[in-house]
């Protein structure tokens, strides 16, 4: 084992062809620098300043994460809850309709007397 060289890390490198090889970083030619390098958007890394703007930072972004989820959540409820007035507001209709017809029918000359001081109060 001690008649072995000793080990050095090769690093993958790309050819100007295009063409990957190993190359021991030793021998590597220092990189030289030929003109600014472009680099578009779609390759840069991702910048988060979009993203800390948009939320805000600290409490802000809180803020926005708990009205994205709670909205919705809020919306549904305070329509369930105007569903359920909605439908008690029409049984309390229906059944006002009912106790004035049913006294107005079974009660004479008195329940339609007693009718109209209901209808009357309903205004």
């Amino acid at each position: 084992m001690e008649q072995l060289p000793e080990h050095r890390p090769l690093t993958v490198v790309q050819l100007p062809d295009g063409t990957h090889v190993y190359a021991d970083p030793a021998s590597l030619p220092a990189p030289q620098p030929t003109a600014p390098q472009v680099v578009h958007i779609h390759q840069a890394p991702p910048d988060r300043t979009v993203q800390r703007v948009a939320l805000g930072s600290g409490a802000g972004a809180g803020a926005v994460a708990a009205g994205v989820y709670f909205g919705p959540l809020l919306v549904g409820a305070l329509t369930a809850i105007a569903a359920n007035l909605a439908m008690l507001a029409f049984i309390a209709l229906v059944l006002g309709w009912a106790v004035v017809t049913v006294t107005r029918s079974v009660g004479g000359s008195d329940g339609r007397a007693a009718a109209k001081r209901l209808r009357r109060r309903g205004r």
